[in-house]
């Protein structure tokens, strides 16, 4: 899993690519917790492009997530989902938690 970041003007967006599964969620839970401490933004874009693969694990992460930036206040998003993240994320109904943007605008 290689973790992407850039922060401009309070919002942090976070790249993540390879595959999100119980191996690597825990890690990667970590290092994006951490970017979050870092620059404590007021918005958080998760990119999902690059994911190849996700299981349960990342709706986990991604729920954590979600709490996180909103004890700071803050909020989440999860952008360009590739087909097999989408079909994840609708099968966990996530969108009703964490609103989901697809390549040319939100769903």
């Amino acid at each position: 899993m290689n973790i992407t970041s850039a922060y401009a003007s309070g919002r942090l967006t976070i790249g993540l690519i390879g595959e999100l599964d119980h191996h690597e969620a825990r890690e990667t839970l970590q290092s994006i917790t951490e970017l979050l401490d870092e620059y404590l933004p007021r918005e958080c874009a998760m990119d999902l492009s690059g994911l190849r693969f996700m299981d349960s694990s990342g709706i986990a992460l991604i729920v954590r997530l979600n709490r996180k930036m909103r004890e700071l206040g803050g909020r989440i998003w999860i952008e360009n989902p590739s087909v097999q993240t989408r079909r994840v994320l609708e099968a966990a109904g996530i969108e009703r938690l964490v609103q989901v943007a697809a390549i040319g605008g939100t769903t």
